[in-house]
């Protein structure tokens, strides 16, 4: 069972995200707040969890959760600003769009910057370690996949259905076969650097 919190009596609000790695698409980001006897065994980083759990976790925690919020930074942003710090804005978006204010941040990772004056902790592999942040990356990789295959119906062929826009050697192959679509990262390293793709 992951900690129900870092410290007792002050309103946390695990952070996560999701979709750095990806060629394509946004980054989505998730703030939760729980209340501090939250107990649940099966929560836990959503990336050891089966999309048939995640699926049905994600009601159990909206249902607990004292609030909950998952926000994005889009495709030009990554490409503007960087993906490293669209991650941080769209955490940023998550925890602004809460009902309730915490009083601290629960961060996964070894760092974060903001113009929130929140104070925040970084937790490195929370998502392991804290309900909060296990929680918020459930959040956050249930609403980016399920975006990702709506997506897929509108630009098919790289096969984001089922790769949620990660660099498979799939997808790989459909850029070269298919070309870029408006929502790949052209910041990204898209293909090998001897593949000129134009841009």
């Amino acid at each position: 069972m992951l900690l129900p919190c870092l410290e007792d009596n002050r309103v946390e609000a695990g952070c996560d995200e999701v979709g750095r790695g990806c060629l394509c698409g946004p980054v989505v980001a998730a703030a939760v707040i729980l209340p501090s006897d939250f107990a649940n065994e099966w929560v836990n980083d959503s990336k050891i969890i089966r999309k048939t759990e995640r699926v049905a976790l994600v009601h159990e925690i909206k249902k607990e959760a004292l609030s909950w919020s998952v926000a994005e930074a889009c495709v030009q942003e990554i490409d503007r600003i960087n993906i490293l710090n669209a991650s941080f804005l769209a955490m940023e978006r998550a925890v602004l769009g809460l009902k309730q204010r915490p009083d601290h941040l629960l961060i996964d990772g070894n760092r974060f910057k903001s113009a929130l004056d929140i104070p925040y902790t970084c937790v490195i592999k929370g998502d392991g370690k804290m309900a909060s942040i296990a929680a918020a990356s459930i959040l956050a990789k249930v609403y980016r996949d399920g975006l990702m295959e709506e997506y897929a119906k509108t630009y098919p062929g790289y096969g984001w259905e089922k790769n949620a826009g990660y660099p498979t050697r799939a997808h790989r192959q459909a850029i070269r076969e298919l070309g870029v679509t408006p929502l790949h990262r052209k910041s990204f390293q898209l293909l090998p650097r001897q593949m000129d793709l134009g841009f």
